[in-house]
């Protein structure tokens, strides 16, 4: 078992263990305690961190980074994650890797410092303009959050993307044992700038042969070929499937303990990657599932959209779909339980 350590402190070590050589940021809690440690420790491995005057110069010197080569990444909470959109998509579009963490914070506007889950549509849908998507990665814990982390970086070295890592507050601010990574060499990609030649980007717009259209598609889909990961928990015999991700997700396991040993026959599917989304869990569900239950940490109800679109592509007849909201925090077992009893009994309705 590892050392006790806190999630954002872990976060920024392993990063560094992983090779990254620029940070680029600005705070905002909860993710501040990623940059403050990243202000000391980068210049100790030779790398560069920067303090940006905004969230927006941030995120256009990753851009400079990573058009050079070298593994770059920033983090922020909510607004800030929203003021880096227009550099994220120009990230995609050059075609460079690099990696955003986003630890979530509730609300809209400049929001508040509870923890949450209500940016789910904005990350897995692409939060800029345009017609990019990033790779999502959702730990519930700081060991997973960690191990993802080095996914991250290699999964948008290897697609030439963006990958974020969404984690929550509560993750960033607690603290549990955790084995952080060995280090590795760093080194820099190979489309990076040398005074040869440059990076090559994702096609030239074409009105006719429509080359980039086609060449972002295959990209798409080759991610959501390869790149689904998931957990499934008891759900070839399930009556009902909770799915949620995160720590919302693993309350969900711990509730579903609680119920099975009341004698429901339920189970769990948890989205590691939040896009893409985990389709092919679901077909590993009894076929005869009465219905889907998301338990989510944000108000309205964001990951039962592609869980009612999941199901209604793998199930040929109506599965319902139920939405457990619980607004921002971690739910508790009993909360979870006792709404389920409430959707057997009919008092909760299903939204899809």
């Amino acid at each position: 078992m590892g050392d006790m350590i806190k999630g954002n402190h872990a976060i920024a070590e392993a990063a560094v263990r992983y090779g990254a050589r620029l940070y680029a940021g600005y705070p905002i809690t909860p993710s501040t305690e990623i940059m403050e440690y990243i202000s000391w420790r980068m210049p100790e491995v030779g790398g560069a961190f920067v303090q940006a005057e905004s969230e927006i110069a941030g995120i256009n010197m990753v851009i400079g980074g990573a058009a050079c080569g070298i593994r770059s990444f920033t983090a922020s909470s909510g607004p800030g994650i929203s003021l880096k959109q227009e550099g994220i998509t120009q990230l995609y579009d050059e075609e460079l890797a690099a990696v955003i963490i986003n630890v979530v914070r509730y609300g809209n506007g400049i929001g508040t410092l509870f923890t949450a889950q209500c940016d789910y549509l904005r990350e897995t849908r692409g939060g800029g303009n345009g017609d990019y998507r990033a790779i999502v990665l959702c730990p519930e814990s700081i060991q997973e959050a960690v191990d993802l982390l080095g996914d991250a970086f290699d999964l948008s070295e290897k697609y030439r993307t963006v990958a974020v890592l969404m984690t929550e507050g509560a993750l960033g601010q607690m603290m549990e044992p955790c084995n952080l990574p060995d280090f590795i060499e760093p080194k820099k990609n190979p489309w990076g700038f040398d005074g040869k030649y440059s990076y090559k980007k994702v096609g030239i717009f074409d009105r006719d042969s429509m080359k980039e259209a086609v060449l972002i598609n295959e990209k798409h889909n080759a991610i959501k070929a390869n790149e689904q990961r998931y957990e499934t928990v008891d759900v070839e015999e399930a009556d009902y499937v909770f799915v949620s991700f995160g720590l919302p997700g693993r309350a969900t396991k711990g509730a579903m303990k609680q119920l099975q040993d009341k004698g429901h026959k339920v189970g769990v599917i948890r989205p590691i990657t939040a896009w893409p989304f985990p389709e092919k869990a679901f077909e590993k569900v009894n076929p005869n599932v009465k219905g889907f239950i998301t338990v989510e940490a944000n108000a309205t109800g964001q990951l039962v959209e592609d869980v009612a679109l999941t199901v209604k592509k793998v199930y040929e007849d109506n599965k319902p779909v139920y939405c457990l909201p619980y607004v921002y925090g971690i739910p508790k077992l009993k909360q979870i339980g006792d709404d389920f009893e409430r959707i057997i009994a009919g008092e909760i309705k299903e939204v899809y």
